[in-house]
């Protein structure tokens, strides 16, 4: 797997950080550096770990996948892509829950939690490219933080305008990522 294919993995994964970072900067009046920067921070951390963990769990049974493991990359970013394009369906919510506050510390971390999720599934893709697992960890988890980052400021200053959930893109490019590993893995091996 190359630097680029791993950068474009970041993306599409960074994307319902950027989502859900954009639907908090919607209902903010002004946004505080250090409270932008720890959810940005906590977004990139899970983002980044998540695939840490599942990859070290599918180092375990490596030896039993590797002949099939182009076929389980296809089908998690396949399933992680359709399940984002779907949910990109849904436009950004303008109104906004006033009793709640998107910057406690509970609510980041459920949020970061909720958004790493389908990273994690991720981490089995990097099985059999062991050398790469550290760069994606990197890319993948700062790749979040600037999209999440950058998403907050987006959301306040143009928030209200955006009829289109950019889930959407990072759907299509999960899908299209899995396509490329298997037709890779098919052609070329």
């Amino acid at each position: 797997m190359d630097i680029l294919s791993i950068i474009i993995i970041g993306i599409g994964l960074a994307m319902d950080c950027f989502a859900v970072s954009i639907s908090k900067g919607v209902c903010l009046k002004k946004i505080k550096f250090k409270k932008a920067f720890r959810m940005a921070f906590l977004f990139g951390l899970f983002q980044g770990i998540m695939p840490l963990i599942s990859y070290f769990g599918g180092r375990t049974f490596a030896d039993l996948i590797s002949a099939f493991d182009h076929w389980i990359a296809f089908v998690l970013l396949g399933l992680i892509g359709v399940k984002m394009f779907i949910e990109g369906l849904n436009p950004i919510d303008p109104h906004c829950e006033t009793a709640s506050n998107p910057f406690k510390w509970k609510t980041l971390i459920a949020l970061a939690l909720a958004t790493s999720i389908d990273a994690m599934a991720t981490g089995i893709v990097f099985v059999p490219f062991p050398d790469k697992i550290w760069i994606a960890v990197i890319i993948i988890g700062t790749i979040s933080f600037i999209f999440a980052f950058a998403g907050l400021y987006i959301g306040l200053k143009f928030g209200k305008k955006i009829k289109f959930n950019v889930s959407i893109i990072g759907g299509i490019i999960l899908i299209t990522i899995g396509i490329k590993i298997l037709l890779e893995h098919l052609l070329f091996y």
